[in-house]
């Protein structure tokens, strides 16, 4: 007992003062793109080509984050003269629509709905759904957990039944076999209750968009009420979100 309490008088007070304390992550770190809306066709239309994710909308001179994977091909196209990615990790969204964006999005704190505030104050429970993801997107999700983050401080916690949820948490494309689990998760939330898609694969199917064996987005299955897009979405990205919408 003495060499624990030691030990963390010698490691100190490590959790991040964030929100109320601005954090910047590593210059290598791609968040929110920035677009320049006066680029060339001709640029525009090479980042559409080569993007692996069908998310460069040329014509509208936009990207679908619902479907970029935060790849940067585009960015090195003509020297970034269409998109350069800066680090923002603000990503979260209230529609889906939102999220084809001109390098803007939507305010969250407008969008959110101020019932889920009222009903749930300053605690928020989640039931985490894995439906056939990669494992990032759910591994930087525990990270959420660890003392440097401290999800808990808030009063949002992770429970490992959905009867004991306020809402769903879901990652992955959603394949057919795990279609039933999902849905029989959300229907043993009670009600009221929210549903988070969270990156790529669960907004919009992901690398597995085009696939017959993944759905074609978690709100073609469900009512979602906020987006969180990242391949995977970076643990202050979820934060961020989560904070903004709901407390």
């Amino acid at each position: 007992m003495f060499t624990i309490i030691k030990n963390r008088i010698e490691q100190g007070y490590r959790t991040t003062g964030y929100p109320k304390t601005p954090i910047n992550l590593y210059h290598r770190f791609r968040g929110r793109p920035e677009i320049n809306r006066e680029c060339d066709l001709n640029v525009v239309r090479q980042c559409a080509a080569i993007c692996p994710q069908s998310a460069v909308l040329a014509d509208e001179r936009k990207i679908d984050l619902g479907r970029c994977t935060f790849c940067g091909r585009c960015e090195n196209v003509a020297e970034g003269a269409f998109v350069r990615f800066s680090n923002n990790f603000e990503l979260g969204c209230a529609s889906r629509e939102g999220l084809v964006s001109d390098g803007h999005l939507p305010d969250l704190a407008d969008h959110a709905k101020g019932h889920f505030r009222r009903l749930f104050g300053r605690s928020l429970q989640l039931r985490q759904v894995s439906a056939a993801g990669c494992n990032a997107c759910e591994a930087d999700t525990n990270v959420l957990n660890t003392p440097f983050f401290d999800l808990a401080r808030f009063g949002i916690d992770f429970v490992a039944s959905p009867r004991h949820a306020d809402g769903i948490h879901v990652t992955g494309p959603i394949s057919k076999n795990m279609r039933a689990a999902l849905l029989a998760t959300y229907e043993a939330v009670p009600s009221p209750k929210v549903v988070i898609a969270s990156g790529a694969c669960a907004i919009s199917g992901g690398p597995f968009f085009d696939s017959p064996e993944v759905s074609k987005g978690l709100d073609s299955l469900l009512p979602v009420d906020l987006y969180i897009p990242g391949c995977p979405p970076h643990p202050l990205s979820t934060l961020h979100a989560l904070l903004g919408f709901f407390t």
